[in-house]
């Protein structure tokens, strides 16, 4: 039966260009996508740039250029990036847009209608000079705990402390530098609190992988706060109906833009908006996210739509992060890498769609891109083993049978071949693209192996092995056309071009059984992969690699755009090492990790340092690690720091982690044969 399906990813924010780590899911998506379509299902696939907010609105400044000016810049980049990595989308739009205005604005009225809105009063910095409300990452100032200067109004890089920005000591905007001043406003919030019982049951009726059920469900037993929707002009995004100078908040409109996508396309395309956006719809609707962005997308976004009156998602797959070598991206070691780095490098994309679909396995577990690995990877299973095939008996086609093949025997590897299409369908189905491609190169080895069996290239050397020649290449090149059905949504250039070489249709899934009739006509064979030098790797890190030396005197400076160079922190006022033996640094294994009811920064963390009980620390590292994916890993705390009693219980310690504006926060953690307990030296 033909399934109907709107697939989206989600939205990259439209300041700053596509990497690595967001090309996981974007891969991960169009394999998923490309599958469903080979299957011969009608599958729309929508993605928009994420464009509104404070950022974008300040980018835009500074670079003296409008907001919808550096949107439309970075829209075209995107775009580009995404079509070179093969990430077919069937509609790339903006949030920025007319659809995406007129439904953001009638999801709000019917919210309101429906009783789901509020205002409230609140207190927010306000900057006196560029007359706007002060986000918290655009405040700066003194900790009020460690006394740290130029730190954010959130948290200390330095000590690790959270606080709110009314705590800072001497705040500043970093906007102006202008001393901010407290000021009350209106705000309109979405009743989110109200909607906990349907969002329960919502999350647990198998619309989310189990991993990110239960990682809802500690949301629930915190309790479920009323959501901020707005804010003051000025701000780059939508007015709010009826309420002049207030305008959505980013994460409002944003998701609404899945819908807008669609119905851009729906315009072009003369498609039912409604068939799949209705309440009741029978069609189905997959969004693919990164675990970073699940709260708005298991809790806001289902609730919107449940009390807009339109459907919810049927699925939502959560995909976890990318490391680099087993750590997260750095500018300093060259691993921080754009999508235009790599192509410009690497220069072939399926590389990198291969690797990242062998590392993929349905889970929100991350996956770490290992350079080496890579190569090797590579080289191995695409060179080595896949096309090998090919490029070791088509010659003889060509040759020696004027390009003409047999129809396929009875081989007992094309049997076994064409059976496992049903298995390598349901990994696919199910996202465990890992699985389906050691299914696959587990058939490619033994492709190859009845190939070296046979040996033609001793065959071609005797007299009267004319006909077993023309039968085993031409079953070689049956089990190659297999081996490219499968691999085909993984790597659709190449299958394009082993399409051509072959002389046959756009290969869908069906065409299994159909193998090539006897006397089909062939092309002559072009080489078709080659294998990567690791010097493209190196010239690719070291391309990467952000110096961190200061200028040299007597010369400018050099600086990146915004969001690619940053000022390297001065080094702190030096002590003596009798100071710093005071410090007791010991290693700590993380025993348990949890959220921290009522707070929007901390992470409780109960860790094992060889004592007789563990320690309870409040550590600010929420916004970069999920709880569960701590427990067990080994850091460094400081571990004769004076227990310090906060409203959520007694922090008796600190874990070291380090951030600056590149990322963070990242706990610091030994090599592996530390044991709890031990002193760090």
């Amino acid at each position: 039966m033909t399934r109907k399906i709107l697939v989206t990813s989600a939205l990259p924010y439209a300041n700053g260009s596509i990497h690595l780590g967001h090309l996981v899911e974007y891969i991960q998506t169009d394999v998923w996508v490309r599958f469903q379509k080979m299957q011969g299902h009608e599958v729309h696939y929508v993605c928009a740039d994420d464009t509104h907010g404070t950022p974008i609105m300040l980018r835009a400044e500074k670079e003296g250029i409008t907001p919808e000016q550096l949107i439309d810049k970075v829209h075209a980049e995107h775009a580009m990036d995404f079509a070179e990595f093969l990430v077919e989308f069937d509609n790339y739009h903006s949030t920025n847009s007319s659809e995406n205005k007129e439904l953001a604005q009638g999801i709000y009225r019917a919210l309101k209608a429906n009783g789901k809105i509020a205002t409230k009063t609140i207190e927010q910095y306000y900057d006196p000079l560029k007359n706007m409300f002060l986000p918290d990452r655009f405040i700066k100032g003194e900790c009020p705990k460690c006394h740290a200067k130029d730190q954010y109004g959130d948290s200390c890089e330095v000590c690790g402390a959270t606080y709110s920005p009314t705590e800072l000591i001497n705040p500043f905007s970093a906007v102006s530098g202008a001393t901010p001043v407290r000021k009350e406003t209106e705000h309109y919030f979405f009743k989110l609190s109200e909607c906990e019982d349907f969002l329960k049951d919502w999350t647990r009726s198998g619309t989310l992988q189990a991993e990110a059920a239960n990682k809802m469900g500690e949301w629930f037993a915190s309790g479920l706060s009323d959501w901020d929707i707005s804010r003051d002009a000025p701000y780059f995004g939508f007015e709010i109906p009826d309420a002049p100078g207030k305008y959505f908040y980013v994460w409002l409109d944003a998701p609404i833009g899945y819908m807008a996508s669609f119905k851009n396309l729906c315009a072009r395309k003369g498609l039912d908006f409604d068939e799949y956006w209705k309440k009741d719809s029978t069609t189905e609707l997959y969004h693919f996210i990164g675990k970073d962005i699940l709260y708005f997308h298991a809790l806001f976004w289902p609730a919107t739509l449940e009390y807009s009156g339109y459907r919810k998602p049927t699925q939502i797959h959560a995909h976890g992060f990318l490391t680099v070598n087993g750590e997260k991206m750095s500018k300093s070691r060259g691993t921080f890498i754009t999508a235009r780095s790599y192509l410009d490098h690497v220069k072939n994309p399926e590389y990198l769609r291969y690797y990242y679909a062998a590392k993929l396995n349905g889970t929100m577990e991350d996956i770490d891109l290992n350079l080496e690995d890579f190569v090797a990877r590579v080289n191995s299973d695409l060179v080595g083993k896949y096309i090998n095939i090919a490029s070791r008996t088509a010659g003889f086609i060509a040759k020696r049978f004027d390009a003409k093949v047999r129809a396929a025997s009875a081989s007992p590897v094309i049997v076994e071949m064409r059976a496992a299409a049903q298995a390598i369908a349901d990994s696919y189905a199910a996202r465990d693209y890992g699985r389906a491609l050691r299914e696959i190169m587990a058939l490619a080895d033994k492709a190859n192996a009845y190939v070296a069996e046979a040996a033609p290239w001793d065959m071609a050397k005797k007299e009267g092995q004319e006909a077993a020649l023309h039968t085993v290449c031409s079953d070689a090149l049956e089990m190659f056309r297999l081996l490219t059905l499968y691999l085909k949504p993984v790597l659709p250039k190449l299958a394009t071009s082993i399409e051509a070489f072959l002389k046959i249709a756009p290969l869908e899934w069906n065409a299994v059984q159909n193998g090539l009739n006897d006397g089909h006509a062939i092309e002559t064979y072009q080489h078709l992969v080659t294998r990567i030098d690791p010097k493209q790797i190196e010239a690719m890190t070291e391309a990467n690699k952000e110096s961190l030396q200061p200028a040299t005197q007597g010369h400018s400076q050099v600086r990146h755009a915004e969001a690619q160079q940053h000022e390297v922190q001065p080094v702190a006022e030096t002590i003596s090492i009798d100071d710093f033996a005071k410090v007791d640094l010991r290693i700590a294994k993380i025993v348990d990790a949890a959220h921290v009811e009522g707070a929007e920064k901390l992470l409780r963390l109960s860790l094992d340092i060889g004592e007789e009980q563990p320690r309870q620390v409040f550590a600010g590292i929420k916004s970069a690690y999920d709880p569960a994916t701590l427990v067990g890993r080994l850091t460094v705390m400081v571990a004769n720091l004076a227990p310090r009693k906060m409203k959520f219980g007694m922090s008796e310690g600190m874990v070291l982690a380090a951030s600056d504006e590149r990322g963070g926060p990242y706990i610091l953690s030994p090599d592996a044969g530390a044991q709890p307990g031990m002193r760090v030296k």
